[in-house]
């Protein structure tokens, strides 16, 4: 009988198989010890102001304890909601040149953590705010997420995983029927099990149905002035919602 460990290690290897199909290069040809995450971007989230929602910096999230949940489904077909990883995003504080002011201290704490001018990391935020016992969600305006960092181990296949929404099991693939651009269906074709190339498929579209895959031109939200790299993008067809895999630097990564 086959251990749930070997069944676990071979659906990852289809799933790296697959997304190295969509990338044309194997994912062990990147480097391994490099820390990749993949993100949110686009209108929808700006219009609905969850950048600004005060779950992002309580406490619990700002460590890392707790994730942070969205009820806003991204996906057709598909009745699950991202979750985020507060600690491993960036906030821009100040948000932008008329945000409100913050307290003194803490505003010159938080200038002194930022590893840019104006950015820095939930986690370095979060002891940030225990300390001056500044609550952020009762200041409005004067911060958003600059990075919304999607759940990962920091993997590139997990990275993948997390803006695919794959889950981690063959269960948990969704059965989206938007058929792929006809430049995607060879390579499509190879990919198996049926369930794992419908899924995929939806991310391989024109973006009218589904999203549009973007290699060259994948976002990297202004982080590629911090030395990070787009490794894969992925766009609707409206400019609502981005996607995005990318190779963090080491001053982006902490």
């Amino acid at each position: 009988m086959t251990s749930l460990s070997t069944a676990a290690a071979d659906w990852d290897r289809r799933l790296a198989d697959a997304f190295g199909m969509m990338l044309g290069r194997p994912l062990h040809e990147f480097d391994p010890g490099a820390v990749y995450a993949a993100g949110i971007g686009g209108n929808l989230i700006h219009e609905l102001g969850f950048d600004r929602d005060a779950a992002w910096v309580r406490p619990q999230a700002l460590s890392g304890a707790e994730p942070v949940g969205w009820d806003c489904p991204l996906f057709d077909d598909s009745p699950r909601t991202p979750v985020f990883d507060a600690a491993g995003s960036l906030f821009a504080i100040p948000a932008d040149r008329d945000a409100p002011a913050l307290p003194g201290p803490f505003a010159a704490a938080v200038a002194a953590a930022c590893f840019a001018e104006g950015l820095i990391r939930g986690a370095d935020l979060a002891p940030l705010v225990v300390e001056h016992g500044v609550d952020l969600g009762a200041h409005p305006g004067s911060w958003a997420v600059f990075f919304a960092r999607l759940r990962s181990d920091g993997t590139l296949l997990d990275a993948f995983r997390a803006a695919l929404d794959t889950g981690r099991t063959p269960e948990d693939l969704v059965p989206f029927e938007a058929a792929p651009d006809e430049d995607w269906e060879e390579a499509l074709a190879a990919v198996e099990p049926p369930e794992l190339r419908a899924h995929l498929g939806y991310f391989l579209t024109d973006g009218e149905e589904g999203l549009m895959p973007m290699l060259d031109e994948a976002p990297a939200w202004g982080l590629d002035a911090h030395g990070c790299e787009p490794v894969m993008g992925w766009e609707d067809g409206f400019g609502q919602v981005d996607l995005a895999v990318i190779r963090l630097s080491g001053l982006v990564a902490g």
